[in-house]
C-alpha cells in the first residue's frame, strides 16, 4: 500500500507498507501471507474474482489486536498514519474526522477487493503531464487524486476519500475554456475582490449553457419539422474541440510568464509554504458535501497552476486552499490500453464510490 506523506507536507514522498505476500511452491502450489498488524506475517487468503479484481481475506484477524485494546490501536495508527500522537491535535472537529477515518478503515482487518487503475492518457496540447498526485484536504489531511484532461475540462478524481466525498467522485473540475486574470498582489489579499472575479466567471458560464442548450433545442425542433434523421454531433463536438485548441493555444502563452501569487486574507491552507508565483489560473468547481457523502454539491473555485509538478485550488465558499504535488513513483503496466478504457474506469470507480 501506497501512504501518502504526514499531513500537510506534500512534497515528501510516498511510503510503502506491505498488506500480503505470496509464497510460490513447488507443484504449483502457493501460500498467502497477511502481513497487517504488529505480530508479523500470518495466514491469509487470495481470490482472483474477475478480471483486473482480486481480494484478499486475513484468516488470523486476532494477530491485529494489541494488548492495549482499540485505544492503543488507535494511537499507534495516528502515529503511523499522521505522524503525530493524539495530545497533538487541538481541534476538536479534527479529532472527531480522525477517529471516524480509523474505525471506518480498521472494521476491514485487510479483507479487501483490488480494482486495477489506468494512469490518465496523455496528449500533447495538455497543460502539464497528467498523473496522481498528493493534495492537503483540511482536517480530512492528504489524500490521493488523479488528475486528467478531457478538452476543454480537467478533472481531479480522489483516488482516497474521506467521511465527506469518497473515493472515485471528481473531487475538482477545471474550465481550460475560462482561464481568470487574477487582480495585482495587493488586491488579490482581498478575499472580496477574488470572489467577485469568480463569481462573475460563474455567472457568465451559466449563460453559455443556457444558450448552448437553447440551440441545441432549436436545432432539434428545426429537424423534427423538417422530418430529417438528426445530423450526428461530430460537427458541433469539432467546434467544441476549436473552441478548446483556441483556448489552449491561448492559455500556452499565459502559461510561460510567471506572476507573484499570495492567498487572500482569510482563506485557510494547511501548508503555508506554497510557492508565490503561478503561471495561470482557471475557474473551476470542486465538490464539497456532509458526512457520508450528504448534500454533495459543486462550488466555484480558482485552479492555480505553479509549475509542472504543482497546482492548488482555491474553494470560494469554503475560503480554504489545497495544495497538490505530483506523485513521482515509477508504476509498471498502469497505461490504459486506450482513451475508451480509462474513461470506463473512471466511471466504473464512481459508480462503486456512489
Amino acid at each position: 500500500m501506497y501512504l501518502p506523506p504526514h499531513d500537510p507536507h506534500v512534497d515528501d514522498p510516498m511510503r510503502f507498507k506491505p498488506l500480503f505476500r505470496i509464497h510460490l511452491m513447488e507443484r504449483k502450489c502457493a501460500t498467502v501471507e497477511c502481513m497487517y498488524g504488529h505480530k508479523g506475517p500470518h495466514n491469509g487468503h487470495i481470490q482472483i474474482v474477475k478480471k483486473d479484481e482480486f481480494s484478499t481475506k486475513c484468516n488470523q484477524t486476532d494477530h491485529h489486536r494489541m494488548s492495549g485494546g482499540r485505544q492503543e490501536e488507535f494511537r499507534t495508527w495516528l502515529r503511523e498514519e499522521w505522524g503525530r500522537t493524539l495530545e497533538d491535535i487541538f481541534h476538536e472537529h479534527m479529532q472527531e474526522l480522525i477517529l471516524m477515518k480509523f474505525i471506518y478503515t480498521s472494521q476491514y482487518d485487510n479483507c479487501l477487493t483490488y480494482r486495477r487503475i489506468y494512469l490518465p492518457p496523455s496528449s500533447p496540447d495538455d497543460l502539464i503531464q497528467p498523473g496522481l498526485f498528493k493534495g492537503t484536504y483540511g482536517s480530512h489531511g492528504l489524500e490521493i487524486v488523479m488528475l486528467s484532461f478531457h478538452g476543454k475540462k480537467a478533472k481531479g478524481t480522489k483516488i482516497t476519500g474521506d467521511p465527506n466525498i469518497p473515493a472515485g467522485q471528481q473531487t475538482v473540475e477545471i474550465d481550460l475554456a475560462h482561464p481568470l486574470q487574477l487582480p495585482d498582489i495587493e488586491n488579490l489579499r482581498d478575499f472580496s475582490e477574488l470572489s467577485r472575479i469568480v463569481l462573475e466567471v460563474q455567472e457568465q458560464v451559466r449563460r453559455e449553457e443556457q444558450e448552448r442548450e437553447q440551440r441545441q433545442e432549436e436545432e432539434e425542433h428545426s429537424q423534427q419539422a423538417a422530418s430529417q434523421p438528426a445530423s450526428p454531433l461530430g460537427g458541433e463536438g469539432a467546434e467544441g474541440e476549436e473552441t478548446a485548441a483556441g483556448a489552449e493555444g491561448m492559455t500556452q502563452d499565459k502559461a510561460s510568464a510567471s506572476q507573484p501569487f499570495v492567498l487572500p486574507m482569510g482563506v485557510i491552507s494547511r501548508n503555508e509554504d506554497y510557492p508565490r508565483t503561478c503561471r495561470i489560473c482557471f475557474y473551476g468547481t470542486g465538490l464539497i458535501a456532509g458526512h457520508g457523502f450528504t448534500s454533495p454539491e459543486r462550488t466555484p473555485g480558482v485552479f492555480v497552476l505553479f509549475d509542472d509538478d504543482r497546482f492548488g485550488f482555491i474553494w470560494l465558499e469554503l475560503k480554504s486552499f489545497s495544495l497538490y504535488s505530483r506523485i513521482k513513483v515509477s508504476f509498471q503496466n498502469a497505461q490504459a490500453p486506450s482513451r475508451e478504457a480509462f474513461d470506463e474506469m473512471l466511471k466504473n470507480i464512481q459508480s462503486l464510490a456512489t
